[in-house]
């Protein structure tokens, strides 16, 4: 008989964040893939008829969606109620929702680092603190967040951002050391440069677009379907062995 595939996650439940577009709609889809149904979380997602539900229910599974404002702290709050009545529970939460404002640090107002740290690092611990109380009581349980090349540099006219995301790496390292013994994983992707709306302005710049690019051995910006493998990895048995990792996906960014 062949054993199960350490891959497999059928009939687990994934709350992906920021699962409208970009990155989480990829890792979504990838998830769906592996047999998980997913509950996809946006600010702006869809009651019904979002690319999203089309693409996870053609794989066969189901897709609950939920809209939360990750700037609003008592929607985040609502946010986690809403997830502890769906009626099972949440076996791999992917924290992938953010935002970015880019300015000159000089130049930067109060309002965007207020509203960048708390969509990207203080909505991310409070969704996560809930969700994960539950899966200690429960003995198990993935957590994935995403983080960014700038949780290890400091970027260039995004200084909430660097930041926040600078401060995800802490976190996960601070829930993994708390939560490993306790059967709860709790991981981070380090995406390098993709292609989504968030660095549509670097993209426009052909200045700063040809420079990083030139920085890439892999040659290329990555695509949001390039980080479904290692959300797979991450939400499944496969890594039961790994605890606060930050994975870049990066195309060889981090090693130049």
């Amino acid at each position: 008989m062949t054993p199960p595939s350490p891959f497999d996650l059928t009939g687990r439940l994934a709350v992906v964040t920021g699962a409208r577009r970009g990155i989480g709609l990829g890792i979504a889809e990838a998830l769906a893939a592996a047999g998980a149904d997913i509950v996809a979380v946006s600010a702006q997602q869809e009651a019904s008829g979002s690319e999203v539900e089309k693409r996870v229910t053609a794989l066969g599974r189901t897709c609950t969606a939920l809209s939360a404002d990750f700037a609003d702290r008592a929607a985040v709050a609502e946010l986690a109620d809403a997830l502890a009545g769906l009626g099972r529970p949440v076996d791999i939460l992917v924290n992938n929702a953010g935002t970015i404002a880019r300015a000159p640090a000089a130049e930067h107002p109060d309002a965007d680092w207020d509203r960048v740290i708390t969509v990207d690092l203080t909505s991310q611990f409070t969704l996560t603190r809930e969700v994960g109380r539950r899966m200690l009581e429960r003995g198990r349980g993935k957590i994935v967040f995403t983080a960014s090349l700038l949780s290890f540099q400091g970027g260039i006219n995004v200084p909430g951002y660097a930041a926040a995301k600078s401060g995800i790496a802490g976190l996960t390292r601070a829930l993994a050391n708390e939560w490993a013994g306790r059967g709860v994983n709790v991981n981070a992707i380090v995406p390098g440069y993709v292609e989504t709306d968030n660095t549509q302005a670097l993209r426009a710049d052909p200045g700063r677009f040809a420079a990083i690019l030139d920085r890439i051995p892999a040659g290329r910006w990555a695509r949001p379907e390039d980080f479904g493998g290692i959300a797979v990895f991450l939400a499944s048995a496969a890594s039961d062995y790994v605890h606060g990792a930050l994975v870049p996906v990066d195309g060889g960014w981090l090693g130049r």
